[in-house]
């Protein structure tokens, strides 16, 4: 930086500084000179115009900002312009004390025409006016402004610590840099400034209303002295001239003081927003246009009152009923507005993929379509939710492990009353049902049609009809099995739950069968798995008797089977047939309960022979004989299960498991089972041949 004798030096060094840092100078020295040098006429008309544009700007600068940080040099304009006002009311004084006698103009044509004009030049009037501005001043606007730059500035310096330990939290956690932790940190202390010094800023403002009346008396008792003792006048036409001139000083110096003083109150009294005082008071005060309506009664009401300026309140009625009016207008067309341009929020940026994105398989799960969901709904006691537990309750009781719980879940891309059950993702079943209908089901003995729509029981595939609950009664009397469409999806279930039950028995169900077991036969589960066999061996085991609807709730059966021979063999199929044959007396009961005599379907003797020999040869049956076994055992089965027997067909020992398997193919409600496995106290009686005639 260069130094200042420099310019000196040089003679240039005012062409060098900028003007800016010149007019803090300036215009104290511009105060001091009218302190002391007298000023002309003209030149008072000239300083006391522009203290009265100072105060209009400071005004609206004060009125157009939105946080007091905006216009923070008020305090120092405060106490310039306050300067400034008291330098040319002793300006002034001087020149009416001096020249008052010449007449109005002698002061300047702005002291006469705010003494002539304003108060229509009687001097009591004037009196009182400038009176009742320098009560408003002193006791109104500077006294309220005051104090709340005083709480204002006491609040700010106690918010002070908060306000820095957050702003030192924000860059602790990442949250701001420190560039920004140091410009949060210096605007903080400057509203600390700004507070403080508006709080001593105010007292100038009242210093200067009590100057204002000083210099009044003395305009006026020195005018009179002077007036009456120097130049001879009588006291009326001294106290005429020269109270006017001390009026019109006063009123031209108070009426900018009063500008000041209210810029100072509405600085230090806005709340911070993104608006500024006038857009603030016109988006709060006229927006409702129910407080509209009802200060429009009130002024109706008031202007029909006898003896009330009718004209006016009626007026003020009509102005208010139409604001309220155009604000009902304009918030109808913004609604309808909003409603033609609304768009879709934009999407927003698709965070990074996380394993949470992963979603697993349902083991079970109920699709239904939106007429079926109030059976499934809990909160409207949906009766399918407590059969479906019941379902699994008696599957766990029948077949020997707790089936998945069944994920519940509404499809409107289904029919209205279609459902879908769905094993591992892939559907497994589908039909219909109607809430409020019952289905009624033909079992092949009935004497009488319904009205409805046919359709056929999903879990069976019998003939049946949808009919109303009127028919109810008449469908019983016919012979119909009659349920409900809780009942059909329930029934619907328990099927496909037991067809497919070998693939819903994982590793976690087996591994919670021999944790519940060993709870009782620690030694027996421990010599099995996994010393004689591995867990997958066994699950295979398992799988095997469930695919031919054999149960496993005999557990510590199945493992002292495997625990006797499966030291010697290591095959899941061998040893499911040695298990069987350890269940024999169980599945004799299963198809055969409480009957001594054990009515069964046979093979014909030449076509065992055959299919033994097909056995030891190849291992494989031929085309052709596969096609005739087949035909041949469709129709024995039809002959049983019309003779009312069960299905089951009893073959050798090593013929059951290739029988089994194929036969199960196109028949799978026939069951094969081994001469091995029928109990000795059994009486065996062959009712159907397959192959026989």
């Amino acid at each position: 930086m260069k130094a200042w004798s420099d310019y000196l030096g040089r003679g240039d060094w005012l062409a060098n500084v900028p003007m800016k840092v010149l007019a803090g100078p300036l215009l104290i020295l511009f105060v001091m000179a009218m302190l002391i040098l007298p000023l002309p006429p003209i030149a008072l008309d000239l300083f006391f115009t522009f203290n009265i544009a100072l105060a209009v700007m400071v005004l609206l600068v004060s009125m157009f900002t939105e946080k007091p940080l905006d216009f923070a040099a008020f305090p120092a304009v405060l106490l310039f312009t306050t300067l400034l006002r008291l330098s040319l009311n002793v300006a002034s004084t001087r020149v009416i004390l001096m020249e008052g006698h010449q007449g109005g103009d002698s002061a300047g044509k702005v002291i006469e025409a705010f003494g002539q004009f304003l108060v229509g030049g009687n001097f009591a009037v004037g009196l009182v006016v400038f009176l009742i501005l320098i009560v408003i001043n002193f006791m109104v606007i500077t006294k309220g402004a005051g104090r709340i730059a005083e709480v204002g500035a006491r609040f700010m310096l106690d918010a002070m610590p908060g306000k820095q330990m957050a702003i030192d939290a924000d860059l602790n956690a990442g949250l701001i840099g420190e560039d920004d932790a140091r410009k949060r940190r210096a605007e903080v202390a400057q509203e600390a400034d700004f507070y403080g010094s508006m709080d001593g800023a105010s007292k100038f403002v009242r210093g200067d209303a009590m100057a204002g009346l000083v210099i009044m008396v003395v305009n006026i008792i020195g005018g009179l002295l002077i007036g009456m003792l120097q130049h001879g006048m009588d006291f009326g036409s001294a106290a005429r001239t020269y109270t006017l001139m001390t009026i019109g000083d006063g009123l031209v110096a108070q009426i900018p003081a009063l500008v000041i003083s209210t810029a100072a109150g509405v600085t230090v009294s806005r709340v911070n927003t993104d608006q500024d005082v006038g857009q603030q008071m016109i988006s709060q005060l006229f927006v409702n246009p129910q407080v509209m309506i009802l200060a429009a009664a009130v002024m109706g009401l008031l202007g029909m009152v006898p003896g009330m300026p009718n004209f006016v309140f009626l007026l003020f009625t009509v102005l208010l009923g139409g604001l309220a009016w155009y604000l009902i207008r304009q918030k109808e067309k913004q609604q309808v507005a909003e409603e033609l341009s609304a768009e879709l929020p934009p999407a927003p940026e698709a965070p990074e993929a996380s394993w949470d994105d992963v979603q697993l398989v349902d083991t079970l799960g109920l699709e239904v379509g939106h007429r079926l969901i109030p059976l499934v709904d809990q909160r409207q006691e949906g009766e399918l939710l407590g059969r479906i537990k019941s379902v699994r309750k008696k599957f766990a009781q029948d077949v020997g492990f707790l089936p998945p719980v069944v994920h519940i879940r509404d499809n409107l891309e289904l029919g209205p009353s279609t459902y879908v059950i769905s094993l591992k993702g892939a559907e497994i079943g589908r039909a219909e049902a109607f809430p409020g209908k019952w289905l009624a089901i033909d079992p092949g003995q009935v004497s009488g049609e319904l009205q409805g729509t046919p359709t056929r029981d999903p879990a069976f595939g019998l003939p049946a009809v949808w009919i109303d609950s009127s028919q109810r009664e008449h469908a019983q009397v016919y012979g119909y099995t009659v349920v409900d469409a809780s009942t059909v999806v329930a029934t619907h279930l328990n099927h496909l739950l037991h067809r497919h039950a070998p693939e819903m028995l994982g590793r976690a169900e087996v591994q919670k069968l021999l944790d519940k077991l060993g709870e009782e036969q620690k030694s027996l589960v421990e010599e099995v798995v996994p010393k004689a066999l591995s867990l997958t061996v066994f699950q295979r085991i398992l799988q095997n008797l469930l695919e031919e609807e054999v149960s496993i709730r005999d557990l510590r059966t199945i493992l002292d089977t495997l625990a006797e021979h499966a030291g010697q063999q290591q095959d899941a199929a061998e040893l499911t047939a040695l298990v069987r044959i350890g269940l024999g007396r169980a599945i004799t009961q299963q198809w055969f309960p409480g009957d001594e005599e054990l009515r069964v379907i046979g093979l014909e003797a030449q076509l065992e022979q055959v299919l033994m020999q097909a056995m030891n040869g190849s291992g494989a049956l031929e085309p052709g004989l596969a096609e005739t076994l087949m035909a041949q055992a469709e129709k024995a089965l039809e002959r049983q299960e019309a003779s009312g027997e069960p299905p089951v067909l009893v073959v050798q020992h090593a013929l059951r498991p290739v029988l089994a398997r194929f036969l199960r193919r196109r028949l799978r409600h026939l069951v094969v089972m081994s001469q091995a496995e029928i109990p000795d106290d059994r009486t065996l009686r062959v009712t159907q041949l397959v192959g026989g005639q």
